[in-house]
């Protein structure tokens, strides 16, 4: 897996959602939750840009598995906004297109990383 394609969505993902969320702010007064949104959407990228300087292939797993339990947050907060109406359908759309994209690559990347763990520990 192209790693730099995982911490460019990742990034690019942040970006739309701190955009989202002044949007949101503007247009529908705020909302408490926006914070929710904001902190776990831009910690997936923050988490990916983190494990490439990780200590350990241990250290580089857990890094990934946070960013993974963040992206499951953010989609957890954009589908509440979209059945609260806060963001319109288009908008819910558009992002769980983008944060289910970030899912399936660090799903994949932990998974090839576990198995090559495992593989040394094999031999």
């Amino acid at each position: 897996m192209n790693e730099n394609k995982l911490v460019d969505l990742s990034k690019r993902f942040a970006v739309d959602v701190v955009n989202l969320c002044m949007e949101v702010k503007e247009k529908r007064k705020g909302n408490v939750l926006l914070n929710q949104l904001l902190r776990s959407g831009t910690s997936i990228g923050a988490n990916i840009h983190e494990a490439n300087y990780a200590a350990s292939k241990a250290d580089f797993i857990n890094k990934f598995q946070i960013a993974l339990k963040e992206c499951y947050e953010s989609d957890y907060w954009l589908g509440l906004f979209n059945e609260t109406k806060m963001i319109t359908e288009d908008e819910y759309a558009d992002m769980y297109d983008k944060c289910s994209k970030i899912r399936i690559l660090l799903i994949s990347s932990i998974t090839t990383a576990k198995k090559k763990t495992r593989g040394k520990e094999d031999d």
